[in-house]
């Protein structure tokens, strides 16, 4: 049986890593219009966090999360920060190290990345499964249609902007296009 929370979270985390990376490598080393290389990793960071925390937002809104249920939620929602804190400073560092990188290591440094992405989701799917184990039968259907990237309608969910994985940017259901 195919794991529906990796099924959904892979694209969307993948997209953001990918969107994450070329957002990096694409970064100016220094420029006379542009804060220091700090403040623009501070500011590129917050970013991540503000959307990170408007999808955690929408999910609690579209899964109908209840005061029972607060516990799992509270820790799949800092699950979901955790991850694309870790996973932005990743790409922060490749960045940073890349215009010196042998072929060798910027490959090991890629590894490294698909492997924080692994283990980044092993951390979601422990705390969503915890979580979907609360859940009433309108809430799994909800949770099952968003998984599969559609509206719980039945119509393919599109989503009007970029998301964050938790990460994904990590990266949340319905989030393919983060």
């Amino acid at each position: 049986m195919k794991n529906p929370v990796r099924n959904a979270f892979v694209p969307a985390l993948l997209t953001f890593l990918l969107a994450s990376s070329a957002v990096w490598a694409q970064t100016p080393a220094s420029s006379a219009t542009t804060s220091s290389p700090d403040g623009r990793a501070a500011a590129h960071a917050q970013k991540h966090q503000d959307i990170v925390e408007q999808r955690i937002d929408e999910l609690h809104a579209e899964l109908k999360i209840t005061n029972q249920q607060s516990q799992q939620w509270d820790a799949f929602a800092q699950t979901m920060r955790d991850n694309a804190k870790a996973a932005d400073q990743a790409f922060h560092d490749r960045a940073q190290k890349l215009p010196s990188m042998s072929a060798d290591d910027s490959m090991k440094s890629y590894a490294a990345l698909a492997q924080l992405h692994s283990e980044n989701m092993q951390k979601l799917s422990t705390a969503f499964s915890a979580l979907y184990a609360t859940m009433s039968d309108d809430q799994k259907k909800t949770a099952d249609a968003l998984y599969r990237n559609q509206h719980p309608s039945g119509n393919q969910h599109r989503s009007q902007h970029k998301r964050a994985p938790g990460g994904g940017t990590a990266a949340a259901p319905a989030a393919a296009s983060n």
